[in-house]
Order: C-alpha cells, then structure tokens, then sequence
C-alpha cells in the first residue's frame, strides 16, 4: 500500500502564494500518475493538477497559476500556487494512479489552503 503524505498548506492572503508538498513512501513515478484534487465545503472534490512525466494536465481555474513539479529523487511531486484567490480555498489532496487507470487509488490525508484577507 503507498502512503502519501502532504504538506505546506495553510493560510495565506489573497494575491499570495503557497507550495503544496506530497512524499509518496514508495518510488511510482516510473508507472504512475499523481497529481491533486481539492475539495471545497460542499462542494465536490475536483482535479487540480497531474503529471506522469510525459504530460501534465490543469484545470482552467487553476492554468497560468499554479505549477506541478516532481523530484523523482525524492519521491514528491510539489504544486506550487501563485496568485491565490479566496475561491482557491479548499482542502487539497494529493492522489496517485497507475498510467493504465484512470481513478485515483491512493489518497494523501488532504491539507487545507486558506485564501482569505
């Protein structure tokens, strides 16, 4: 079972910036995807972000604001988010597939991203 563990959320001022970390206790990137969802309060959870080295996919929301990034040394795939707005605020979770599905099979714990002034 891969365990993923997320970090760098927190609160953070609209215009601001944050850097969402998640380590994956195994090595996968050679035959996984990972990425984020996010989930608002009463909202569904909706993709964010996703890389399997080869392509990388943003929700329009996000395009031109965000950026993910891995460290294949590392085992961690990072989102880095720049120009925050209040509606980016929602727990985010970091998840992992294997290239041949296309549901998520593993979850990270989620980490909640504030943009509030």
């Amino acid at each position: 079972q891969v365990q993923l563990v997320e970090s760098g959320g927190g609160l953070v001022q609209p215009g601001g910036s944050l850097r969402l970390s998640c380590a994956a206790s195994e090595s996968i990137f050679s035959t996984h995807t990972m990425g984020w969802y996010r989930q608002a309060p009463g909202k569904q959870r909706v993709l964010v972000a996703d890389t399997s080295g080869r392509t990388t996919n943003y929700a329009d929301s996000v395009k031109g604001r965000f950026t993910i990034s891995r460290d294949s040394a590392k085992n961690t795939v990072y989102l880095q988010m720049n120009s925050l707005k209040p509606e980016d605020t929602a727990v985010y979770y970091c998840y992992a597939r294997p290239a041949t599905i296309a549901s998520p099979r593993f979850w990270g714990q989620g980490t909640q991203v504030t943009v509030s002034s």
